[in-house]
């Protein structure tokens, strides 16, 4: 059980760094209308992400902790599409390595995330029952 919550924990560190990268993004978007705008989006939805992951980890119940880690996987894929919009609208200088690196980063914990539901999901005692009746 050790080496699982140093797996969460490396897992947090990864989200809380995903958003304070995105917190630095904030200068180099906010010098326009649309830029605001959607750095604001951006913003909420990243920032969301750890702490929906943490409340997931407290989680009361296996249904309980499927039903955040499916917010911290909306909140993913909400980030997704703020920073590829962010990149195809050219918000950025268009060689921002950093941008580049979030997307990557995102993708990569949308991934692990979207397998730890699926997990979740499959170890569920009541669909073992259904699956043996």
């Amino acid at each position: 059980m050790a080496g699982m919550n140093r797996f969460y924990d490396e897992l947090l560190d990864r989200f809380m760094i995903m958003a304070v990268n995105v917190i630095n993004l904030e200068k180099r978007l906010c010098k326009t209308y649309a830029g605001r705008h959607i750095y604001n989006q951006l913003f909420r939805a990243v920032t969301s992400v750890g702490a929906n992951y943490e409340e997931a980890r407290a989680g009361e119940s296996r249904a309980d902790f499927v039903h955040k880690m499916q917010i911290v996987l909306k909140e993913l894929r909400e980030t997704q599409f703020w920073l590829k919009l962010i990149k195809t609208a050219k918000l950025t200088l268009p060689d921002n390595e950093n941008l580049t690196d979030l997307l990557r980063e995102t993708n990569e914990l949308t991934g692990i995330t979207a397998k730890s539901v699926v997990t979740a999901k499959s170890n569920n005692p009541t669909d073992i029952t259904k699956k043996i009746r």
